[in-house]
C-alpha cells in the first residue's frame, strides 16, 4: 500500500486553487491607459463620454464600450 492520505492532499489542491483564483484587479492596465493625458484633456475641455468613444475609435482605432470609458473616467478624473 501507498501512503496516500486524502486530508493532505485535498489541502494542497485548494490552497493551489485558491491561488488561482486570487487576482489583483487594481494591478491590471487599461487599454485607455495609453491615452491618458489625451483623454483626460479632451473631458476637461468639455467632450461628452460619446465624443471621446468617438475620438478613441477614429483616431487611436480602439473600439471601447461608452460604460468602459465611464469607469475609467470615474477612477482617473
Amino acid at each position: 500500500m501507498t501512503d496516500f492520505n486524502v486530508q493532505d492532499e485535498l489541502a494542497v489542491l485548494q490552497k493551489q486553487t485558491k491561488m488561482i483564483r486570487k487576482r489583483s484587479y487594481s494591478a491590471r492596465k487599461s487599454q485607455l491607459d495609453k491615452y491618458k493625458f489625451e483623454l483626460l484633456e479632451l473631458k476637461k475641455a468639455g467632450a461628452s463620454i460619446a465624443e471621446l468613444q468617438r475620438w478613441l475609435r477614429t483616431n487611436k482605432r480602439k473600439k471601447v464600450a461608452h460604460s468602459t470609458i465611464l469607469r475609467w473616467l470615474e477612477k482617473h478624473g
